[in-house]
């Protein structure tokens, strides 16, 4: 049985299990203040361009989502974000668990357009009284986003400056960051990226790392006191090392980079394969995401030698799925599925 419903199925890329293997027995001091975090934050502040930038570590998704926005909003505001976007659909309203309201603007493709986050604004604005409806502190967007769409470089750089118009920091998800920037057609990069958001983050765990986020924060405004959100959002591990040690080994010799285009590689050697046989695709994605409609028949079928993800019923005939790929994925587990095809 080959498995395409995630791209954190597998541990951790060799190279970081050597490496964890080989200072296992080491002493260092604790919460991400010992000699491997410093390093690795140095490799991200090169990898990025901006030597000014605050890297902190911490241990997931859910904890670094909560953390960045609890630590930007005021207790009345609340977080603008795609209706797809992650803290809307998969995090359990972990942000509303702490205080606040995610405000989802239905976006097309998984894309949130600046021309959203205006409306959005000016409805707040047009209330009778906008202090009794909760204010929009900032924008969340994904770097791919749920559905696998990549935001062109413009598109970012119009969403900068409808942020700007309306002082609202952009923090941007990138769990699955190097699968975006290595996805088809993709015209941004990863000094883009550091230029444009205000905070984002690099995403280990579905990119070859154990576990572990890298948050990077640009804004001067939003550094002060960072680590004691991370303490008290649970996103802090005692053991930092471990996150040091596998961020240093991502980026020292662009691995990070390497494993992403795998991914992507791969990916688009299944999107090439279901639309050669005919299948519609839900999106048009061009990272480690590919979503295919497929009929009754072959659901069934394909689901007898293979997991993925169901998404969404398009039909009482036809399902749209989730083949998803990884830094891990294997070339013949590909090739079986292209000869199932």
């Amino acid at each position: 049985m080959y498995q395409f419903q995630c791209d954190y199925n597998e541990g951790a890329h060799p190279r970081i299990m050597e490496k964890l293997l080989q200072t296992n027995l080491e002493q260092t001091v604790g919460y991400g203040e010992d000699h491997y975090c410093e390093e690795a934050r140095e490799a991200i502040r090169k990898a990025v361009g901006r030597p000014d930038a605050d890297v902190h570590f911490l241990v997931g998704g859910t904890q670094t989502n909560a953390t960045v926005i609890s630590s930007i909003l005021r207790p009345y505001q609340g977080v603008l974000c795609a209706s797809t976007g992650h803290i809307n659909v998969h995090e359990t309203g972990a942000i509303e668990h702490g205080g606040h309201k995610v405000l989802a603007v239905e976006a097309r493709n998984g894309l949130l357009g600046s021309e959203q986050i205006r409306t959005a604004m000016q409805l707040h604005l047009a209330e009778d009284g906008p202090e009794h409806t909760v204010q929009p502190g900032m924008v969340y967007i994904s770097f791919s986003s749920e559905l696998g769409t990549v935001y062109s470089l413009r598109q970012l750089r119009e969403i900068r400056a409808a942020c700007r118009e309306y002082g609202l920091p952009l923090f941007i998800d990138g769990a699955r960051m190097g699968y975006g920037l290595a996805s088809e057609g993709c015209d941004v990069t990863l000094q883009d990226i550091a230029e444009l958001a205000d905070v984002f983050y690099l995403g280990g765990t579905k990119q070859g790392a154990l576990f572990g986020e890298a948050v990077v924060i640009l804004n001067e405004t939003l550094k002060k006191d960072f680590r004691y959100y991370i303490k008290q959002n649970g996103g802090m591990l005692a053991k930092g090392r471990l996150l040091g040690i596998q961020f240093l080994t991502l980026f020292e010799d662009g691995l990070y980079f390497e494993v992403s285009q795998h991914a992507v590689n791969q990916a688009m050697r299944i999107r090439d394969a279901f639309k050669a046989k005919g299948f519609e695709m839900l999106v048009q994605s061009p990272s480690n995401q590919q979503f295919p409609i497929l009929d009754n028949v072959t659901l069934r079928r394909l689901s007898e030698k293979f997991l993925f993800s169901v998404w969404q019923k398009v039909d009482d005939e036809h399902t749209a799925v989730r083949f998803c790929t990884s830094w891990a994925t294997r070339p013949e587990a590909v090739d079986a599925l292209l000869a199932e095809l």
